[in-house]
C-alpha cells in the first residue's frame, strides 16, 4: 500500500520513480495479484495516469485491462475502472480538449493515429469487441456508461471495421438499442451519440436499427425535450434520424408508412413572437427542415419522393412551412433553409404546388407568396442565399407544373396586364429584373423565365407576343427583339450568360421563335462574329453559348425564311467560323467547371455571385443538343431532307398516339365516372336494403305486438266479468242498489219505445204484404208474356239460322262460278295466239259469259231480298228482348224492396231479444239484492203475444 500511495502522489522518503516504471509495477501487480482489493486499486492508479502517460499505459497496461474485463466480472468496481482506463487510451476527445491553439496541427495528427493505432490492437481480437457488447448490456450505471463511452470511441476511430464486428455478432445492434430505453438520461443520451456512430455509412445496420423501432423511441425523446425548444438531445435525436434516413429508401419508406410524418408537424409550430431565438433553437430547427428534406430530395425514387410529399400536404407540414415562411421575425439562415424545404415538398407534386400557389403573404393587400419571394430575389440587398433559395423555389413550383408556367407566363402578356398598376405581378417583376443593372438579377430572372418555358412549345410561341415599351415616344419592343438588343450591347459575362440560356431554352423546339429571331438581320451576324473572334477565357463560355445557340437556328429551322435557310446558315458557318472551329466553340460548355458542378444537383448552390453561371435544367438541354447539332452542320441537304421527312412522320405518329392517349384518357376518365356511379348504386342499394329488412323486422314486432294485445283483450272481457261477480258476491253497498234500479228504468221505458217501433213495423209489413199479393199476380202475367215472348224470339232465331245456312250456300255456289270464269278466262288468253281469230271460239265464250252474267243477276237478287227479310226478323227479336228487360228490371226492383223490409223486420226483433234478456238479467239481480220485483205474469203474458205475432210473421214470409 505504500507504493500505491506512491504512485497516487502521497510523500515518501526515496527518490521518485518515473511514469514508465510506476506503470510496468502497476501492470505486474495487476497481474500477479491474487487480492482483488490490490488488483481493483492497481487499476485504479492506473486510470489516474492513463491521461498523462496515455502512450506508456497503453502499451504496456491494454493485454492487463482486457484480462481484467474477461476475469473480473463479478466486481462492478474494478471493471468500471477498466473501462475508463481502456477509454482514456482509446479516445482523443480528451487530447482534443487538452491542446491549446497554439499547437501545431501535426500534434493533432499524431493524437488521431495513436487513437487508431490503440482502437486496431484492441479490436484486432473480435472477442474483445463481443465482450465489451456483453458488458454494456449489465445495468450497473459503473459498468455501462464507460462501456457505452469506449464503444463510441472504438467506432469513432474504426468505424467501418467496428461496425462489421458488431453487424455479425448475435444481437449486436438490438443490445445497443436498449440504451434507448434506460431511464437515466446519460446513459440514454450516450446511447444516442453511440447509435450516431454505429449507423454511419452502414445500410444494413440502419435497416436494423430502423426495425427495432428507433423512429418511434427517438420521436418519444424529441417530445419529452420540447421539441425544437429542447437542447443538445434533440440535436443528436436528430442527427441519428438523419443517419437512418438519408440515402436509405427501405427506411424511407418504413419512416412514411409508419405515420411518422405527422408527428414531425408540432417541431414547426412557432408563434407570433419570433424575436431572441437561441442558437440551440435556431440548430434544432434547422436539423428538422434537414430532416424534411431528406425524406423529399429530389434525388430519391420518384415514387417514395411523390408519396412523402402527398403525406407531408395532408398532415398539414406543408401549411406549417408556408406559415413560417411568411412569419416576421425568422432568423434569416431558417428561413432560407424553410424556403429549400417547401421547394423540394412542392416539386413536381400538383397538390403541393396549386396550394403553394394559392398562399398569401400577411401583407396590406395581400399578395401571393410567389410574388413576395420573387421581390426579394431581383433585390440586390437581399442576402446571396436567401436569393438562391427563392430561385431554387420558384424553379420547383415550376417543374412539371403547365399550370403553374400558364400562370407565369400569362401574367406578361398585354391582355391580362392590370392597367391600374396597384398590384405587382410575377411577370413585371421578373422583365423588371431581366433588365435592372444588377447583374445576377438579370441572371436569375433569366433562368426563371426560361423555367416558365421549360417543355411548353405553347408558351414559347405566346411569348413571343410581349411587347415591352424601352422609352416614351419609341414603339414597342416584343421580348426577343430586347434580349438580343442588350446582349449585342456588350453587358457583364453573367448577364451574357442568362439571356443566352433563355433564348437557347427559348428557340428548342420551337420552330416559330426560331423565325423570329432570325426575322432579326442583325441577329446571325452578331452570334457569327462572337464565334469567330479568339478572345480571352472569361468570354470562351459566351462563344459557347452563342454557338449552341445559333446550332439550334440550324436545327429548328423549317426554312420559312428564304435568307436563312438551313443550307445557306451551315454555308455561313463554314465560310466565316470554319465546322471545326465551331465544334470546338461549342464544346467549351460541357468542359467547364461550373457546367460540372451546376449538372450535379436540381439546388442551384454556389460559393459565390460570380460563380452562379449554369442551371441544372440548362444542362441537360445542353447534354440533348450538344451531340445533334454537331451532326446537324456535317449534314448533306439530302441527309436534310430524309430528316425532315421523318420528323414529319415522327410528328404525324406522335399525333397519332397523343390522339389515341387523350382518348384513353377520356375512356378512362368515363370508366372512373360510371365506376363512381356504380359505387353509389351499390352503396345506395345497399342502404335501401338495409331499411327494407329494418322496415320487415319492425313491420313483424309490431304483428307480434297487435297479435298479442288481441289475444289481451279477447281475455279481458272474460276477466272483467268475473273479477265483477266476485265483488257482487262479496256485496254491494245501497247506492250500487239505486244505481240498478235507475238503469232498470231506463231499460224498462226503452223496452216500450221499442214496442212502439215494432207495432209500427208490423203495420207497414201488412201493407208491404198486400201490395206483394198484388205483385205476384202482375208477376205471374208478366212471366207468361215473357214466356211467350221467349217462344215467339226462338222461332224467330231458328228461321234466322235457316236463312243463314241459305246464304252461306249460295255464296259458296257464287265463288265456285267464280272459280270456273277465271279458268275460262286463263284457258282462253293461252287459246288465242295458237287459234287466231277464230269465230266459233269467239261465239262459244261470248255465250258463256252473257249466261254467267245472268245467273249472277239472280243470285245478286236472291241475296238483297233474304237480307231484307233479315233484317225484319232482327228488328222483332230487338222489340220482344227489350219488352222482357223492362219486366225484369221492374221485378227484380220489387224483390229488393221486399228484402230489405224483411231485412228491417229481423234487425227489430234482434234488438228486442236482446232488450228482454238484459231486463230479465236486471230482474234477477234485483232479485239477488232482496228487492221486489212486479210479478212475471205481465211480462209472460207480453211475450206470449209477441211469441204469436212472431209467428204470425212467420207463416206471411212463408205465404209470401
Amino acid at each position: 500500500m505504500n507504493f500505491l500511495r506512491g504512485v497516487m502522489g502521497g510523500p515518501s522518503a526515496g527518490p521518485q520513480p518515473s511514469g514508465a516504471d510506476t506503470i510496468q509495477k502497476l501492470c505486474d501487480r495487476v497481474a500477479s495479484s491474487t487480492l482483488l482489493d490490490d488488483r481493483r486499486d492497481a487499476v485504479r492508479a492506473l486510470k489516474s495516469l492513463s491521461k498523462k502517460y496515455r502512450l506508456e499505459v497503453g502499451i504496456q497496461a491494454m493485454e492487463h485491462l482486457i484480462h481484467v474485463l474477461q476475469t473480473d466480472r463479478s466486481d462492478s468496481e474494478i471493471i468500471g475502472y477498466a473501462l475508463d482506463t481502456l477509454y482514456n487510451v482509446i479516445s482523443n476527445d480528451l487530447e482534443e480538449e487538452e491542446q491549446d491553439d497554439s499547437e501545431e496541427e501535426n500534434s493533432a495528427k499524431q493524437v488521431d493515429d495513436l487513437g487508431s493505432q490503440f482502437t486496431e490492437i484492441f479490436i484486432k481480437q473480435q472477442e474483445n469487441v463481443t465482450l465489451l457488447l456483453t458488458l454494456v448490456e449489465e445495468f450497473d450505471f459503473h459498468v455501462r456508461w464507460p462501456g457505452v463511452k469506449l464503444l463510441t470511441s472504438l467506432l469513432k476511430q474504426q468505424g467501418p471495421q467496428v461496425q462489421q464486428i458488431i453487424l455479425v455478432s448475435p444481437m449486436g445492434v438490438s443490445r445497443l438499442m436498449d440504451l434507448l430505453a434506460d431511464s437515466r438520461e446519460v446513459i440514454r443520451n450516450d446511447g444516442v451519440l453511440l447509435l450516431q456512430q454505429l449507423t454511419k455509412s452502414n445500410a444494413a445496420i440502419q435497416k436494423i436499427v430502423a426495425f427495432e423501432n428507433a423512429f418511434e423511441r427517438l420521436l418519444d425523446i424529441i417530445t419529452e425535450e420540447g421539441n425544437s425548444d429542447g437542447g443538445i438531445v434533440v440535436e443528436d435525436c436528430l442527427l441519428l434520424l438523419q443517419n437512418l434516413l438519408k440515402n436509405n429508401n427501405s427506411n424511407q419508406n418504413f419512416f412514411k408508412e409508419g405515420s411518422y410524418i405527422q408527428r414531425m408537424k408540432p417541431w414547426f409550430e412557432v408563434g407570433d413572437d419570433n424575436c431572441g431565438w437561441s442558437a440551440q433553437k435556431v440548430t434544432n430547427l434547422h436539423l428538422m427542415l434537414q430532416l424534411v428534406r431528406v425524406l423529399v430530395s429530389p434525388t430519391n425514387p420518384p415514387g417514395a419522393t411523390s408519396s412523402c410529399q402527398k403525406a407531408m400536404f395532408h398532415c398539414g407540414l406543408l401549411q406549417q412551412l408556408c406559415t413560417i415562411l411568411m412569419a416576421t421575425g425568422v432568423p434569416a439562415d431558417i428561413l432560407t433553409e424553410t424556403i429549400n424545404t417547401v421547394s423540394e415538398v412542392i416539386r413536381g407534386c400538383q397538390t403541393n404546388q396549386d396550394y403553394f400557389a394559392s398562399v398569401n403573404a400577411p401583407s396590406n393587400p395581400p399578395r401571393p407568396a410567389i410574388v413576395v419571394l420573387l421581390m426579394s430575389m431581383v433585390n440586390e440587398r437581399q442576402p446571396f442565399v436567401l436569393r438562391c433559395a427563392v430561385l431554387y423555389c420558384f424553379q420547383c413550383f415550376l417543374y412539371k407544373n403547365q399550370k403553374g408556367q400558364g400562370e407565369i407566363v400569362s401574367t406578361l402578356l398585354p391582355s391580362t396586364i392590370d392597367a391600374t398598376g396597384n398590384s405587382v405581378s410575377a411577370g413585371q417583376l421578373l422583365c423588371g429584373g431581366l433588365f435592372s443593372t444588377d447583374s445576377l438579377s438579370n441572371w436569375c430572372a433569366a433562368v426563371a423565365l426560361a423555367h416558365a418555358l421549360q417543355e411548353n412549345a405553347t408558351l414559347k410561341e405566346q411569348l413571343l407576343r410581349v411587347q415591352l415599351a424601352t422609352s416614351i415616344g419609341n414603339p414597342p419592343v416584343s421580348l426577343l427583339q430586347q434580349c438580343t438588343n442588350i446582349l449585342s450591347q456588350g453587358s457583364k459575362v453573367q448577364t451574357r450568360v442568362g439571356l443566352l440560356m433563355l433564348l437557347c431554352t427559348w428557340l428548342s423546339n420551337c420552330s416559330i421563335a426560331v423565325t423570329h429571331f432570325l426575322h432579326n438581320p442583325a441577329n446571325v451576324p452578331f452570334l457569327t462574329g462572337q464565334i469567330a473572334e479568339n478572345l480571352g477565357e472569361e468570354e470562351q463560355l459566351v462563344q459557347g453559348l452563342c454557338a449552341l445557340l445559333l446550332g439550334i437556328s440550324i436545327y429548328y429551322n423549317d426554312n420559312s425564311l428564304e435568307n436563312y435557310r438551313k443550307e445557306k446558315l451551315k454555308q455561313l458557318i463554314e465560310k466565316r467560323i470554319g465546322r471545326e472551329n465551331f465544334i470546338e466553340k461549342l464544346g467549351f460548355i460541357s468542359k467547364h467547371e461550373l457546367y460540372s458542378r451546376a449538372a450535379q444537383k436540381p439546388q442551384p448552390s454556389f460559393s459565390s455571385p460570380d460563380h452562379m453561371m449554369f442551371d441544372h435544367e440548362f444542362t441537360k438541354l445542353v447534354k440533348e443538343l450538344e451531340g445533334v447539332i454537331s451532326k446537324a452542320i456535317y449534314k448533306s441537304s439530302e441527309e436534310d431532307k430524309k430528316e425532315e421527312e421523318v420528323k414529319k412522320t415522327l410528328e404525324q405518329h406522335d399525333n397519332i398516339v397523343t390522339h389515341y392517349k387523350k382518348v384513353i384518357r377520356e375512356q378512362d376518365q368515363e370508366l372512373e365516372e360510371l365506376k363512381q356511379r356504380i359505387n353509389t348504386l351499390t352503396s345506395q342499394n345497399e342502404q335501401l336494403q338495409a331499411t327494407v329488412t329494418q322496415q320487415v323486422s319492425q313491420i313483424q314486432q309490431h304483428k307480434d305486438q297487435y297479435n298479442l294485445l288481441k289475444v289481451q283483450l279477447g281475455k279481458d272481457p272474460q276477466h272483467h266479468n268475473s273479477h265483477g261477480d266476485t265483488l257482487q258476491m262479496n256485496g254491494i253497498q245501497t247506492e250500487e242498489v239505486s244505481k240498478l234500479k235507475e238503469e232498470l228504468e231506463e231499460w224498462k221505458n226503452k223496452h216500450e219505445l221499442l214496442q212502439g217501433q215494432l207495432k209500427e213495423k208490423d203495420s207497414v209489413i201488412e201493407k208491404l204484404n198486400s201490395s206483394q199479393l198484388e205483385m205476384g199476380a202482375t208477376e205471374q202475367s208478366l212471366q207468361t208474356s215473357r214466356f211467350g215472348g221467349l217462344e215467339h224470339s226462338n222461332e224467330l232465331q231458328k228461321e234466322l239460322e235457316m236463312l243463314r245456312s241459305q246464304i252461306q250456300l249460295q255464296s259458296a255456289e257464287i265463288s265456285k262460278l267464280q272459280m270456273e270464269n277465271q279458268k275460262l278466262q286463263v284457258m282462253n288468253t293461252a287459246a288465242d295466239p295458237m287459234l287466231g281469230d277464230s269465230g266459233a271460239t269467239a261465239a262459244t265464250s261470248s255465250e258463256s259469259e252473257a249466261r254467267l252474267e245472268q245467273e249472277i243477276k239472280e243470285l245478286k237478287s236472291q241475296v238483297k231480298a233474304l237480307s231484307e227479310e233479315k233484317e225484319s226478323l232482327k228488328q222483332q227479336l230487338d222489340s220482344s228482348t227489350s219488352t222482357v228487360a223492362i219486366l225484369q228490371d221492374k221485378n227484380s226492383r220489387l224483390e229488393r224492396e221486399v228484402a230489405e223490409s224483411k231485412k228491417e223486420q229481423d234487425d227489430l226483433l234482434v234488438l228486442l231479444a236482446d232488450q228482454d234478456q238484459k231486463i230479465a238479467a236486471q230482474k234477477m239481480k234485483l232479485k239477488d239484492f232482496g228487492v221486489a220485483v212486479e210479478d212475471e205474469d205481465d211480462t209472460e203474458s207480453g211475450d206470449q203475444g209477441d211469441e204469436d205475432e212472431d209467428g204470425d210473421e212467420e207463416e206471411q214470409d212463408e205465404n209470401a
